[in-house]
């Protein structure tokens, strides 16, 4: 059963084994194909979790996860986050649960599952409000697009000022030329920003592909 991904409870009475028992969460729909987006973007995947390491890693193999840590006491999540860290990585940690609250905070980003507590969701910088491991994927897409976006803006203001200003000061353009370049650097900013809207970066988008 451990092998299969589930935790074995073994049953006693009066001191002698009577029986044993199998309980298993239920993998999300869209688990491993997020798993397998977020490796293609060149992101490490792991999974923290306090079951047996036979469980961890049969739920591992299953979803593509690289890296397993395993028999992890809730106190300790966060502490396991705080090693990943001096590995000298950046952390998103994922979680729904009370026990994930401290490791959410202790993560650079902590990304809480909507449906899940309410402590793991205050905790959270995201909140997935749908619930589907392929919100990360949009998440870190948005994100990334979004930061392209903010270097282009740069790009353009930097540019405009860079030239218009100069030849304003040693009066090779007349200042009203200038003012109205200054206005147009706006307006590239702001347009180019708005084309974030029409980025798709849905979870369906993620689950045909």
């Amino acid at each position: 059963w451990e092998n299969e991904g589930k935790t074995a409870i073994l049953v006693a009475k009066d001191g002698k084994l009577a029986g044993a028992v199998a309980v298993a969460d239920t993998l999300k729909e869209d688990t491993i194909q997020a798993v397998e987006k977020l490796k293609e973007m060149g992101l490490e995947t792991a999974m923290i979790t306090g079951d047996n390491p036979r469980t961890a890693n049969a739920i591992a193999e299953k979803t593509g996860i690289t890296r397993v840590l395993a028999e992890v006491l809730p106190d300790e999540k966060a502490d396991e986050i705080r090693s990943l860290q001096k590995e000298g990585k950046r952390v998103a940690m994922v979680g729904d649960g009370i026990n994930d609250a401290p490791a959410l905070t202790q993560a650079d980003v902590g990304i809480a599952i909507g449906t899940g507590t309410d402590i793991a969701i205050e905790s959270g910088e995201v909140v997935l409000v749908r619930g589907e491991l392929s919100g990360v994927v949009s998440a870190v897409e948005l994100s990334r697009k979004t930061f392209g976006k903010i270097k282009q803006n740069l790009w353009w203001a930097f540019g405009y000022n860079t030239v218009m200003i100069p030849l304003a000061v040693l009066g090779i353009m007349h200042p009203l030329f200038a003012e109205g370049a200054m206005a147009m650097s706006s307006v590239t900013v702001v347009t180019n920003a708005n084309r974030l809207k029409g980025v798709d970066v849905s979870p369906e988008k993620y689950l045909k592909s």
